[in-house]
């Protein structure tokens, strides 16, 4: 998901808006979006949009966010919420491998209760928001918990507002990334960079996609539907890029043929770690239809 767009649970006008917009995923907030005094509506709401048979057969990638498992509100958005329309749960503030795997329990029931995925499909995956320094610290850790973790999601503002960091104070912004960023690759999985809540700061916005994006980010969280296209063309490789890969890729097999370990492209010297970063690169672009 390149972008992945926010869509408050307690909204569900928006919901077909959303499912028609350019974004690659849309994640439905039952959490901070809605009112404690609304949660069991927006869950009824949504669960019930999600059995419509063009959600279904939608090719975005549908993701809930449900309230925390501290919450009494956890256990009844998994039973409603996990069925044959979604594709992630997207679990606020994992404060421990075993609550991943605690959550992924509870994922597993619901799906044996609703009779869901027994067509084959793929299991309904877990997308770990990192918005705590001890998450933080042990990214790695909660990442590797379980294989049905897809990926670690960035969120500064609850990471910021209670160590009193600065949201604006680009180091701050950029260290917390490159952590994740390297938990999540030493575990195999993607990293999604945070929302960015200035609506009007396009450039602001463009600036932290486009580092996200220089960091191996997968996409970046939208707020709004206006920051879907800057955030698909921020995470979208190149034309030249692409050329640049498929080019490695073409030279790679005469340097096999040739027994060479480094060769070169471009002017540049290519050797594995240069190899398989084409090899990802160019896989993206096929799944984007660029190719």
């Amino acid at each position: 998901m390149r972008s992945k767009l926010f869509v408050p649970g307690s909204r569900p006008e928006l919901f077909n808006k959303a499912l028609s917009s350019p974004a690659d995923g849309l994640s439905f907030d039952l959490e901070d979006a809605v009112a404690a005094s609304k949660k069991s509506e927006a869950r009824e709401t949504l669960s019930a949009w999600m059995d419509a048979e063009s959600v279904r057969a939608s090719e975005k990638t549908i993701i809930v966010r449900v309230n925390g498992m501290d919450t009494p509100h956890f256990e009844q958005d998994i039973a409603q919420c996990v069925r044959a329309g979604l594709d992630m749960i997207n679990l606020p503030k994992p404060e421990s491998p075993e609550a991943v795997r605690q959550a992924v329990a509870a994922i597993e029931q619901a799906e044996r209760k609703n009779g869901v995925n027994m067509d084959g499909k793929q299991p309904i995956r877990i997308l770990l928001n990192i918005e705590t320094a001890k998450a933080l610290r042990t990214a790695f850790d909660l990442a590797s918990a379980h294989p049905r973790v897809a990926g670690l999601q960035l969120g500064l503002a609850d990471l910021f507002e209670p160590i009193s960091v600065s949201r604006k104070e680009v180091f701050a912004v950029q260290y917390a990334m490159m952590q994740m960023k390297l938990a999540a690759a030493e575990a195999g999985v993607e990293a999604y960079d945070a929302a960015f809540a200035d609506i009007k700061n396009t450039e602001g916005f463009q600036e932290e996609a486009g580092f996200a994006a220089r960091l191996g980010f997968t996409g970046k969280s939208c707020i709004h539907p206006s920051q879907v296209a800057m955030a698909n063309e921020a995470f979208r490789p190149s034309d030249a890029a692409i050329a640049h890969a498929m080019r490695i890729l073409e030279a790679a097999k005469d340097a096999d043929a040739q027994g060479l370990g480094a060769y070169v492209v471009d002017g540049k010297m290519i050797d594995p770690p240069f190899y398989k970063s084409a090899v990802k690169l160019v896989e993206h672009a096929k799944r984007l239809g660029l190719i």
